[in-house]
């Protein structure tokens, strides 16, 4: 008897798309990018076949990898990634295999965040004024801001990484100048017209063109401000019953954007900037995946959903049942700040998740790793952690607490000392050992 078993192509490692295969019963070859293998935070199942890859969001190394495999004929019921950077991949994958996947042109309109707004815009609702710059080395061509203050952006990036604020020509040239020092891999940008108000996000799953479920949250301070204040990024999920007026306005914008952009099935997040005065909502952006930090964590501990799980039924064309069994407590995530230097040593996630109203705890960098001065983007943090209270103000006040906590147990070597200072640094580390050079007696 044939296996009856669904074989999933699965590009990069996701935790929960893992967890989901491995539970559901798909056979799954997982496609992994060295950067992802040296990083070694996750790991592939044993049920599961790794298949590795120069690079996962390059459709020739991938393609390439799956002829040596003697995989290129096919014999997959679906591709999938919950990886930003692999989406249109994963399109033209599916396309050239003749399974179901996301449509590379979806995946575009989902990537190019240019391409993003335009579509959102055509179908009516309100997003930022933009314009491409298609070399962000070269200004030539680029006259006073059309829309100030502006903020400029790669235009298929993610994580808020080489985002920043403009107020006119004079700072965009200096943002320029900054860029051909440091050469970014992304040369492409965008410049987007400044919205304020609160930032919103939403996380949720849609079927055939339905919205089964989403799960509506706000950043404490939105993304770009956090960056730039040099503040650990925090967020926590409104409440669908004590809260129904955000869901209640949400829900229609949301359902209209992912009309727009042609998402008819799978997970994703969405950004909107809500205005508490007159109401309106903004479309911000969409990506086709579940959102970033504990996002994932967050719903499940909230709302009883899994939504990598979800994801995989979306893609394999099993309509997901999902029943959210909400708990009415407040559940926030944010990170654990580095400070500059070299990470010698910090609390385990096992110590933090022993501290009261901490649910889950995620250490994400390893002894020895360098942090820079000053956040490159919202992923840069030894680790995150959620809490569960009873009020935003008591979460937002644990969260200073646990953070505290862990910075005074977190042992950096910073970058400014000299050799002198490395050595006092050494002794106050190790008060017991002795590392004096002493005259030999006989």
């Amino acid at each position: 008897m044939a296996d009856s078993r669904p074989r999933l192509l699965l590009l990069g490692l996701d935790r929960y798309a893992l967890d989901a295969c491995v539970r559901l019963g798909v056979d799954a070859v997982v496609v992994c990018g060295a950067a992802t293998r040296d990083d070694g935070l996750m790991s592939v199942p044993p049920e599961l076949r790794l298949l590795r890859v120069d690079d996962q969001s390059s459709a020739e190394s991938v393609l390439l990898a799956l002829h040596r495999a003697g995989l290129a004929a096919g014999g997959f019921d679906a591709v999938h990634t919950a990886d930003e950077y692999s989406m249109v991949t994963a399109g033209l994958l599916a396309r050239q295999l003749g399974v179901p996947g996301i449509d590379p042109d979806v995946a575009a309109r989902f990537r190019d965040k240019s391409v993003q707004k335009a579509a959102v815009r055509e179908a009516g609702l309100p997003t930022a004024r933009c314009l491409v710059i298609d070399d962000v080395l070269d200004l030539d061509g680029v006259g006073e801001l059309p829309f100030a203050p502006a903020v400029l952006k790669p235009v298929a990036g993610a994580a808020t990484a080489l985002t920043s604020s403009v107020r006119d020509r004079a700072e965009l040239s200096a943002r320029s100048a900054e860029y051909r020092r440091t050469k970014p891999a992304q040369r492409t940008f965008v410049l987007e017209e400044h919205i304020s108000g609160e930032e919103w996000f939403v996380d949720g799953v849609v079927f055939d063109g339905e919205l089964l479920f989403l799960a509506v949250g706000a950043y404490g301070d939105p993304c770009l401000a956090s960056l730039e204040s040099g503040t650990p990024l925090w967020l926590r999920h409104f409440d669908p019953d004590a809260e129904s007026w955000v869901y209640d306005r949400a829900r229609g914008v949301v359902a209209d954007a992912l009309a727009a952009l042609g998402l008819s099935s799978g997970s994703f997040h969405m950004e909107l900037f809500h205005d508490p005065e007159s109401g309106t909502l903004t479309f911000g952006e969409c990506a086709a995946r579940r959102g970033g930090g504990l996002i994932h964590e967050q719903i499940q501990a909230k709302f009883g959903v899994h939504i990598g799980e979800c994801a995989v039924q979306a893609v394999l064309g099993r309509r997901p049942v999902i029943e959210p069994k909400v708990r009415p407590e407040v559940f926030g995530g944010t990170y654990l700040p580095g400070r500059p230097g070299i990470l010698l040593d910090c609390p385990d996630p096992a110590e933090l998740t022993a501290l009261p109203q901490v649910e889950f705890a995620r250490i994400e960098h390893p002894v020895g790793t360098h942090f820079a001065a000053g956040p490159a983007n919202t992923s840069q943090r030894v680790g995150q952690f959620m809490v569960v209270a009873e009020t935003v103000e008591q979460l937002t006040a644990r969260f200073d607490e646990v953070r505290q906590w862990f910075d005074e147990r977190l042992t950096v070597l910073p970058d400014d000392l000299t050799t002198s200072g490395r050595r006092e640094f050494q002794r106050s580390w190790r008060p017991d050992a002795d590392f004096r050079d002493t005259l030999w007696q006989s």
